[in-house]
């Protein structure tokens, strides 16, 4: 099922979206029935929102971007910051964010918009929350090994590593080597998209390896994504290849970051090297030559599909009804392993709203990231940024 319909936030759509239980007495007594807030109903009522994030180390995103579109599409649908919603950020310490999901649960939280530092914790986060009858969007992250929440929103994660595929293919292609020596450097195991990421490049990859056109050197995870420790794993593995790498199929920028670290510690490079989350230091690393591409997932639209699930959620409406400017897909995906399903309903499947992901490369930066406003010219180009024929043309 495929939705590109208006997202109007505002009154018309906080009225619509809230419906009777937006507008009605302190009492709910408009409606003639409770609002289940926190009596284990699910689904509907007056409580707040609450948005928890998972750190600032991972990736700069969660801050810089997520923070504002959230901020920016509750309160133009009316909600008010530390009444009508909130948002944490657990640090990167799993206790502190069970925490905040126990301190969302005593402020009668009608929803939690969660993205988890870890399947593990993000499991029993819903788990707990929905015993409380209270919703949980899994946003970004999926949660694997619990009941699995009222929706997840984000991006289609397999195509996201088939769209590094796609542009680092051919750029592997054109080194004209008999047999290109190539890295997969993946993202936490504790993180299901990780392997959902891997499982896009890891088709073109496997089935390359497989015909004898390339060579796997390694294939290993960085636990929590963490990016010093991306560092040691690819200086390790370059130490164990005698510097024998052609291309690197890294995650995120994060991790294209450390590749190239360790890439310019042992005198190689550049390389052909994959990144995502469109940071401004990826993109910084593309237009100096340093990393091939990353791909962008629109946060706005990822936030905006979010916020509107959201909201429909704590109206009691259905989510898959939302109204929206973005392009999605409503699809499934297992609570227990965190696989695509057949289908968008049945015991054990969450509805999975899932968003276009694009890749970009030094030729449609302007086209891409600069012309939706996601990045700009002034914080892109700096340093040594400056002087390259992107920045001296714009």
């Amino acid at each position: 099922m495929k939705k590109r319909v208006r997202l109007v936030f505002g009154l018309a759509l906080t009225l619509s979206l809230l419906g009777v239980a937006g507008c009605g007495d302190d009492d709910g007594d408009d409606t003639g029935t409770d609002t289940g807030t926190d009596t284990g109903d699910g689904g509907g009522g007056e409580g707040p929102i609450w948005v928890l994030l998972p750190d600032t180390a991972s990736s700069e995103r969660w801050e810089n971007d997520d923070r504002r579109y959230f901020q920016q599409f509750f309160e133009e649908a009316g909600l008010v910051e530390g009444e009508d919603f909130n948002i944490v950020n657990a640090e990167g310490d799993a206790q502190a964010q069970q925490s905040q999901a126990e301190q969302a649960i005593a402020d009668d939280a009608s929803v939690i918009l969660l993205t988890s530092l870890d399947t593990g914790s993000g499991a029993t986060i819903i788990d707990t929350a929905e015993e409380a009858g209270v919703d949980v969007v899994e946003y970004d992250r999926f949660n694997t090994g619990g009941s699995g929440g009222a929706a997840y929103v984000s991006f289609d994660n397999v195509q996201v590593g088939a769209t590094m595929a796609e542009v680092l293919e051919p750029t592997i292609d054109e080194l004209a080597l008999d047999s290109p020596r190539v890295v997969m450097l993946n993202g936490g195991e504790e993180d299901n998209n990780s392997f959902l990421f891997r499982d896009g490049y890891a088709e073109t990859v496997e089935a390359r390896v497989d015909a004898g056109d390339w060579t796997l050197v390694a294939d290993q995870h960085v636990p929590g994504w963490d990016n010093d420790e991306a560092q040691t794993i690819m200086e390790q593995i370059l130490v164990d290849a005698s510097n024998g790498v052609d291309a690197v199929f890294a995650a995120n920028d994060g991790l294209a970051q450390a590749t190239i670290n360790a890439l310019q510690a042992a005198g190689i490079g550049p390389l052909p090297v994959s990144g995502q989350d469109a940071t401004a230091p990826g993109i910084q690393n593309i237009l100096l030559g340093l990393q091939t591409m990353t791909v962008y997932k629109p946060i706005e639209a990822e936030a905006a599909v979010a916020a509107a699930v959201a909201l429909a959620l704590r109206a009691g409406d259905d989510p898959a009804d939302i109204e929206t400017d973005f392009e999605f897909t409503v699809i499934g995906i297992n609570a227990a392993d965190g696989t695509p399903s057949d289908s968008a309903e049945g015991d054990g499947v969450v509805p999975y709203f899932a968003l276009v992901p694009i890749g970009v490369t030094v030729d449609n930066i302007s086209d891409t990231v600069i012309a939706d406003g996601f990045r700009t010219v002034e914080e892109i180009c700096v340093g040594d940024v400056a002087a390259t024929d992107f920045c001296q043309e714009n």
